[in-house]
């Protein structure tokens, strides 16, 4: 991991994300962190970068957890019976 002021960042960007191919560059600012060159390396590591700053999926994943702790959650074996039978009485589809 290499660590690397905003300036010097600025003067040298292509070097630095070539970088970060081999792991984080951590930006810094007066010295402290404020920003990090993450190595991409396909859409499931973007998907994912993106999942976790999604304020609509941290606002689902958080009152997914406040019902599992107040107990009104469905169990795991129920939903996936749930699935199973709507997975099994859902109309085909036709094909032209």
């Amino acid at each position: 991991m290499k660590i690397a002021s905003i300036a010097d960042v600025k003067a040298k960007f292509s070097a630095y994300v070539k970088a970060s191919d081999h792991g984080p560059v951590v930006i810094t600012r007066n010295g402290k962190a404020v920003a990090a060159l993450v190595p991409l390396t396909g859409d499931d590591d973007l998907e994912r970068l993106m999942l976790g700053y999604s304020p609509r999926l941290r606002a689902i994943l958080s009152d997914a957890k406040k019902r599992l702790q107040s107990g009104r959650a469905v169990p795991h074996d129920k939903l996936w019976k749930e699935v199973s039978a709507t997975a099994h009485t859902a109309p085909k589809k036709r094909t032209a």
